[in-house]
């Protein structure tokens, strides 16, 4: 292998005499390089773009959520919260009742998610401090909510508006004929004194309360939730605390983490990923048949001087790894220098902006060494197998 490899880089770092060969093998060379430059910066903008998406539900989504595993809300005992304040991990937690119901305005409806939330939730949740778009939290205890921005538009909604009450309908529990509105809805007139922009989807899905509110409207006693959501501390096993808080409610709830709580968007943002590998690789495979050419020509080119090695020795494995190694050594080499212009490119986005969407809006990039590992063993085991198919045209045949 010591003498393949030496006479593998003699060939790589000089010059044929035959101009054609010299110029296939900078093709080659140069497709190596862009393909794997290429590949790192569309990771890069991907993983960008992947962390630009799951920034809107990571500021609005706990770390952990507690749901009931049968029905829409479950008990919590002073013995349980007391348990689940010594929980290790767990930075702060907040109790939440949630469900859809009617909202009136000045003639206009919408049926969207009521969300009663306790005095923890500035404490558990970062919309009520980075996602306040116009006015302010509301403070417990009181008939004051916060609205989303949708919401806000949809219903012509601004903030204290007395002269339009803002009212709503939740349905009452029972059986029977209902003979009057009184009988059909629990219904209050509630004070809008702030307005959320997070996202589209989300600016038009949840209407914030005080919990008891919730609580009274929906008919649930003081103990009962829809769920419970929890802040961690960072770097903390969420497996752990997981198994903890089941134990706690004896396995009667389900606790779900960010990724679980957002499957759908999870699985739709690497399946793009995905996708966008395998085009890109598909790319690479395309640019690696300049590689195979090119090693067939040096492999005819230098046939004079494989028939001499052999009659001196040589076994044809020999032979076969000199342009093995030649391929790869190429591919490794032009994999690292595609790195290199890569990572300058997400670098140079990343500190001064150079590309926007948008007046305000960077393209989003990020630069994760994840990326550079996925990169450079897809290029070296594409340049090895380009290498192989290559360097199996050396036979005795041949050499004959």
């Amino acid at each position: 292998m010591n003498f393949s490899l030496y006479i593998a880089k003699r060939y790589l770092f000089s010059k044929s005499k035959n101009n054609a060969i010299n110029i296939i093998t900078g093709i080659a060379s140069v497709g190596v390089i862009v393909g794997a430059m290429a590949l790192f910066v569309v990771l890069s903008v991907f993983s960008g773009l992947r962390d630009f998406s799951l920034s809107f539900s990571n500021d609005f989504d706990p770390d952990l959520k507690i749901n009931p595993k049968t029905g829409k809300s479950f008990q919590v005992t002073l013995a349980q919260e007391d348990l689940l304040k010594r929980v290790e991990g767990i930075v702060s937690y907040s109790k939440v009742v949630e469900e859809r119901v009617l909202f009136f305005f000045d003639g206009k409806e919408q049926v969207t998610y009521l969300k009663g939330v306790d005095a923890n939730y500035t404490k558990t949740n970062l919309i009520s401090q980075k996602n306040i778009f116009n006015g302010k939290w509301l403070t417990p205890n009181t008939y004051q909510v916060v609205i989303g921005y949708g919401i806000s538009q949809k219903l012509s909604l601004g903030l204290f508006d007395f002269n339009n009450p803002f009212e709503v309908y939740v349905p009452r529990k029972g059986k029977g004929v209902i003979e009057s509105e009184e009988e059909a809805f629990n219904k209050t007139i509630l004070i809008p004194v702030g307005i959320y922009a997070v996202s589209e989807d989300l600016d038009s899905k949840y209407v914030f309360c005080d919990l008891s509110l919730a609580q009274q409207l929906l008919e649930l006693n003081p103990n009962q939730v829809s769920a419970i959501e929890i802040k961690l501390k960072p770097n903390v096993d969420e497996t752990i605390i997981t198994q903890n808080l089941n134990k706690i409610f004896n396995y009667k709830v389900e606790v779900k983490n960010r990724a679980q709580l957002n499957a759908t968007l999870y699985k739709m943002l690497n399946t793009e990923n995905i996708a966008v590998y395998l085009i890109f690789t598909l790319v690479i495979i395309i640019a690696l048949f300049n590689l195979i050419g090119a090693l067939i020509m040096m492999i005819l080119d230098k046939k004079s001087n494989l028939k001499t090695l052999f009659n001196l020795g040589s076994e044809i494995t020999d032979l076969r790894n000199i342009f093995l190694l030649q391929g790869s050594l190429l591919s490794i080499i032009g994999g690292i220098i595609g790195l290199v212009f890569g990572t300058i490119i997400v670098l140079l986005q990343q500190q001064f902006n150079l590309i926007m969407i948008t007046d305000t809006l960077p393209y989003p990039v990020v630069f994760s060494f994840r990326n550079v590992f996925i990169v450079f063993i897809t290029i070296v085991i594409l340049g090895v197998l380009a290498s192989w198919i290559a360097s199996s045209r050396v036979t005795k045949k041949l050499i004959d």
